[in-house]
């Protein structure tokens, strides 16, 4: 046996052994710890509701199983959370943030408030990708774009920068719609009961959480989507925001507007050591496949499709890769 094949054969036989000691490692860090889990929005929205979800089920994948406890950390939409996990939280693997999908975008663009940097940020997965929608309560009378070009509606919303705000934006901007956007609302349970209420008249929300959250409104016809924008649900009849780009640079703008889609609800970490990282992300992609997760999932309507955090990396790296004359007309519309 040659010396190149002896070296080999020890190099295969100590990998086991290694692989072993770091897993114990990681169990070892986690056992008795609490792994936090902010979320950046309030309470009841789609946002809240999955992050919750998962914390309920991913502990018993961690190494170590520790104790899993969800928190809101509401402010600017988000903002407030996310900067808080990338700069102060403790960066060990216990902090996990529910991020907003579109901060990626945010920062490719350069808006004010964006104090993260989400390249290093460490993608843990999300449940499955979003679909947008603009919807609009039945009492208004409008049923499509074309209605909404023609009178003001009225759209809540959490803050500038978030989607909730952004899509609307968007509209109005490209297609010549007449939304009057409403900022301040803590998240989509607000807004939805401020529909409710008749002080806003529409909003943003993915097509999933409207399935979760308000079936009652979809199958009493209370709200009419009027458009969705990501990939096309197959169970919604409404017009694709893409399609109706008037040309590719147009349609280019809108994609990366709406580059959050394909991030769905994601979760992610800060600077974590490398090895934590690593059990996060295939806790994650254990808890997607864990009986009673998929059970609850079913019972909220949740579709499980996942995006794991290796290609969900990807993706936000080509996000931040957005040309700079692309970017600059994105911040227009996202500021």
């Amino acid at each position: 046996m040659t010396m190149a094949i002896l070296l080999a054969a020890m190099l295969l036989a100590a990998a086991p052994q290694a692989q072993a000691q770091q897993s114990a490692a990681v169990a070892d860090f986690y056992r008795g710890k609490t792994v936090n889990v902010l979320i950046g929005v309030g309470v009841g929205g789609e946002y809240d509701i999955q992050a919750r979800m998962v914390a309920r089920h991913i502990g018993k994948h961690i190494p170590g199983n520790p104790n899993v406890v969800p928190q809101n950390m509401t402010g600017a939409g988000g903002l407030r959370m996310i900067n808080y996990l990338y700069n102060v939280a403790p960066k060990d693997g216990t902090y996990i943030g529910m991020i907003a999908n579109a901060f990626p975008a945010m920062q490719a663009v350069g808006i004010a408030g964006v104090q993260f940097d989400a390249g290093k940020m460490q993608w843990l997965g999300s449940i499955a990708p979003a679909v947008e929608t603009m919807a609009v309560w039945h009492a208004t009378g409008v049923k499509t774009i074309d209605d909404a070009r023609k009178r003001e509606v009225v759209a809540g919303a959490s803050a500038r920068g978030a989607i909730t705000f952004i899509y609307p934006q968007m509209m109005n901007d490209i297609l010549g719609t007449k939304f009057k956007i409403v900022t301040g609302y803590p998240g989509g349970n607000e807004i939805n009961l401020a529909m409710e209420r008749g002080e806003v008249e529409a909003r943003n929300n993915t097509w999933s959480s409207w399935r979760a959250t308000k079936a009652a409104w979809l199958k009493e016809n209370k709200i009419t989507v009027i458009a969705q924008a990501g990939p096309r649900a197959p169970d919604l009849d409404a017009p694709s925001i893409e399609d109706a780009a008037r040309n590719p640079e147009e349609r280019q703008l809108i994609e990366l507007v709406v580059s959050g889609t394909q991030l769905g609800r994601p979760l992610a970490t800060n600077a974590a050591p490398a090895d934590r990282v690593a059990a996060l992300r295939a806790a994650y992609a254990a808890t997607m496949k864990d009986p009673e997760f998929l059970a609850e999932a079913k019972s909220l309507n949740f579709e499980v499709n996942p995006v794991l955090g290796e290609p969900m990396q990807r993706i936000v790296e080509k996000v931040l890769a957005t040309p700079k004359e692309l970017a600059a007309r994105g911040k227009a519309l996202m500021e």
